[in-house]
């Protein structure tokens, strides 16, 4: 399942972290690459440790937890910290599936990555390129999100990113474990819990949105991994 997430982060909140990650240096974006990734990647990342990384992220991890949709299609059981990158003048980077775990640093801790998330920080029509591009069983997906949203796919898709040919495409990245692995299951509780809400918005009160809840609950109940 691939989704659009809207306003996870507001005008206010984008133009904050615009101000504190612009003021502060990047690295090559290769640092944090596998060995074929490396070969493939050119941007420029905000380093891990830096003071504007970690407070940024911390602000990102917040948003994510107000975030409704986000919590009901992702389940999310651990989140990697969230890391920021910039492409500019050509920058690109091919074709790759994410690294199946994630050391996160300075830790002993692990995440598993089951969904992979890109949170959009500069506006469409300030830079051309720098489309994500996705691939899955239902086709070719091709992003490009107004600043504040964000997309969420499975990190088992091999996808890209387009050259950016002017302007600067700025975003934060990162990775969920989820409580349950398995995208099939997960699109399946989503659906679901969107199908309860809709009910309950739309016949409040009707005696199947107890049914349905619990068994909503009874299938998360049997697929989920804590």
């Amino acid at each position: 399942m691939l989704l659009h997430v809207p306003g996870v982060l507001t005008p206010e909140q984008v133009a904050r972290v615009r101000d504190a990650i612009d003021q502060t240096e990047w690295v090559d974006g290769r640092v944090t690459a596998g060995v074929q990734s490396a070969r493939t990647k050119q941007n420029l990342q905000l380093p891990q440790d830096s003071t504007a990384a970690r407070e940024m992220g911390e602000l990102i991890l917040a948003a994510l937890q107000r975030n409704a949709l986000f919590m009901s299609a992702a389940l999310p059981l651990k989140v990697y910290p969230p890391m920021f990158n910039r492409y500019a003048g050509g920058h690109s980077f091919g074709s790759h599936v994410d690294n199946a775990i994630r050391q996160v640093p300075g830790t002993p801790h692990r995440v598993r990555t089951d969904l992979s998330a890109t949170l959009f920080l500069a506006q469409p029509e300030d830079y051309d390129g720098g489309e994500l591009v996705a691939e899955d069983t239902y086709g070719v997906h091709r992003v490009k999100l107004p600043a504040g949203d964000m997309v969420l796919y499975p990190s088992t898709s091999l996808h890209h990113v387009t050259p950016v040919t002017r302007g600067e495409r700025i975003a934060s990245f990162f990775w969920i474990q989820s409580l349950v692995r398995d995208d099939g299951r997960r699109t399946l509780l989503f659906d679901m819990d969107s199908a309860i809400q809709r009910l309950a918005r739309d016949v409040p009160d009707h005696q199947s949105t107890v049914q349905l809840t619990g068994v909503y609950h009874n299938l998360l109940r049997q697929w989920a991994e804590i």
